[in-house]
């Protein structure tokens, strides 16, 4: 709380309120500059993804001042933690109407094109109305770029920005990869929580892993998808983005069952999503590829807020079809003792300490995370800091939030020239 000295009232640090209140408003007129900067591309090398905003959006959530902030996008933008630098804006094959923006779905091309679309509809109908009429279409796609092109969408809506919000728009038409929900069974099983789903697959799993395993590996060496067009060909230079758009071209029985819980017409449980998200992250603490998971829920939870109530039930439908598609594409699943362990450990514990405690937890978590280079940590603690603060203090999400990744390192695909 500001203290009085005198005449002036002074924050505890010794400026003056006046000055403080000037500083957030600088801060934010600098954040608002990045975030609608286009100086970059939204990709680079190929396919990687431009996440600088990304980390604008999670460093200003943390409470970064809006120099660091700066420093942090230009750094990134001269040499990103994969060891180059962003690129500029790339020239477009085509132009996109309102008569064929469905025509290039996936095809990743026209990217600013896409924006040119999506600003005009957006200045003739407003956001709201763009989100609506073109954001289902969308949905069904949301795991292209490894999930990059829906949380740009998701966490500009988070900031709200208006450009950032276009650009994700495009993204997702850029680099759509379908869940197939038209596969989707009625439902199948009776778990009532997201958590059972996990546990109950995670058996499946451990019975069958020798058989499930052998079909990932399987489906995963079938490249004819590129060959006749489904797949583009630089998500096969990836290696992980084919893997995940190749696993859900094929589909399973198990990644399309229709769990319950979300054939009840209820408004989504995001508490019991991000419960079971962030025990699966913890089943294999600091893998990048789970990492993902808590970030684009954060994101398809801020987007299917903008939608219709019977839409953001379809949104909860693909991030899960999509979620199973990302995990068995890895060729493997957490046993289920140890998600059973974990659920153990974490489905009561709460943070009743003391409330200075817990905050000096948050403290030094929030200060490792703005000094990582690597942004998806800045994010990590963003998300689950917000998760922990609404949904009563459970103990899961920081012990999570502390659990760091490190970038990967590039598989020998990246020796080939980007395929555009």
């Amino acid at each position: 709380m500001p203290e009085r000295d005198g005449a002036q009232v002074r924050e505890r640090d010794g400026t003056q309120v006046g000055d403080g209140v000037q500083a957030r408003d600088r801060d934010r007129q600098l954040v608002e500059e990045l975030l609608n900067d286009r100086t970059y591309h939204i990709e680079f090398n190929g396919h990687l993804t431009n996440h600088s905003k990304h980390a604008v959006v999670a460093l200003a959530g943390l409470g970064v001042p809006g120099p660091r902030i700066k420093a942090y996008y230009d750094n990134y933008a001269k040499l990103t933690t994969y060891g180059y630098g962003l690129e500029p804006p790339k020239p477009d094959r085509h132009t996109i109407t309102e008569d064929n923006w469905r025509q290039y779905l996936g095809q990743r091309t026209s990217f600013w094109s896409y924006c040119d679309f999506f600003d005009r509809r957006e200045r003739e109908l407003g956001l709201d109305e763009v989100l609506r009429r073109y954001v289902p279409e969308l949905l069904p796609g949301w795991v292209g770029a490894f999930t990059h092109a829906t949380i740009h969408l998701g966490w500009a809506l988070d900031i709200g920005n208006r450009w950032m919000a276009i650009e994700g728009l495009s993204y997702m038409a850029f680099t759509y990869v379908s869940c197939h929900p038209e596969r989707a069974t009625a439902p199948a099983t009776d778990d009532v929580s997201p958590v059972d789903s996990l546990l109950r697959l995670a058996g499946e799993w451990d019975e069958r892993r020798d058989e499930l395993t052998h079909w990932v590996a399987d489906v995963v060496a079938d490249t004819s998808p590129v060959e006749d067009g489904r797949i583009h060909p630089e998500l096969l230079r990836s290696g992980l983005q084919f893997r995940i758009a190749r696993t859900l071209d094929a589909g399973h029985p198990l990644i399309h069952a229709t769990p319950g819980w979300l054939d009840d017409g209820a408004p989504p449980d995001w508490e019991a999503l991000y419960y079971a998200v962030t025990l699966l992250y913890l089943s294999k603490p600091g893998d990048f590829v789970l990492l993902h998971l808590i970030t684009s829920l954060h994101a398809v939870e801020q987007i299917a807020g903008r939608l219709p109530a019977d839409e953001q039930g379809r949104a909860v439908q693909y991030f899960w079809t999509g979620l199973l598609g990302t995990v068995f594409s890895g060729g493997t699943f957490p046993r289920r003792h140890k998600l059973a362990a974990l659920h153990g450990l974490f489905e009561s514990a709460v943070d009743t300490g003391a409330d200075e405690a817990r905050q000096q937890d948050w403290r030094v978590i929030v200060a490792r995370a703005v000094l990582e280079e690597e942004e998806h940590n800045p994010k990590l603690a963003y998300v689950l800091r917000r998760v922990w603060e609404r949904g009563g203090r459970r103990s899961v999400y920081r012990v999570a939030a502390a659990q760091f990744t490190a970038t990967p390192e590039l598989p020998p695909t990246f020796e080939e020239p980007p395929t555009e």
